[in-house]
């Protein structure tokens, strides 16, 4: 593999550590949404360690340009799309899944702010975040990380689909045909 030193697979066997602990509910269901986030996880950890270096090389270079436009992109999903969750989701310890974690137990469906345009701002923010740091120093390894990451993305958005319409039902089936995924108005 491109750049491959020991060094390198030692950082992310440590720093697999805590993912895999932050992930220790969901790590072994194959049918929850968290078992598909965690290999997603694995995977930007794994552009993050090989492109660590490249963080502020060229630093107007196109490539970088639009790398730290997707990582501000993606810091704005994440802040926004949690508080709102934490805020107006209303979550409850009585939402009967142990899987999830406590601010995402939401009882009530968020339609307003980013979730007026998009169902997953947080996995629409690991998505960007995926590509922000492959463009950082593109490779064909890296490129296929990529891209394993964003289908592991995606197969993670469905899955947890299927868990709110399970909790919110005809509510969520509606709400699914007047937002995106992950991009507004596009995707």
């Amino acid at each position: 593999m491109e750049g491959l030193t020991a060094i390198h697979i030692i950082i992310f066997s440590i720093l697999s550590i805590p993912i895999f602990l932050f992930s220790r509910r969901t790590i072994f269901n194959v049918k929850s949404h968290g078992f598909y986030r965690f290999f997603s996880w694995e995977c930007i950890l794994w552009l993050l360690i090989n492109n660590y270096r490249y963080w502020f090389f060229n630093p107007l270079s196109t490539k970088q340009i639009l790398s730290w436009l997707l990582l501000i992109y993606s810091l704005v999903l994440v802040i926004f799309g949690f508080l709102l969750m934490k805020n107006m989701g209303k979550p409850q310890d009585n939402r009967k899944n142990n899987e999830l974690f406590k601010f995402e137990k939401t009882t009530e469906l968020i339609e307003t702010g980013l979730f007026k345009y998009i169902r997953h701002p947080m996995y629409g923010s690991l998505l960007f975040l995926t590509w922000g740091i492959f463009f950082k120093n593109t490779t064909n390894v890296l490129l296929i990380v990529s891209l394993i990451s964003s289908v592991l993305l995606y197969v993670t958005a469905k899955i947890e689909e299927k868990e709110n319409i399970e909790f919110f039902g005809e509510d969520y089936s509606d709400y699914m045909k007047r937002s995106k995924m992950f991009i507004p108005f596009i995707f």
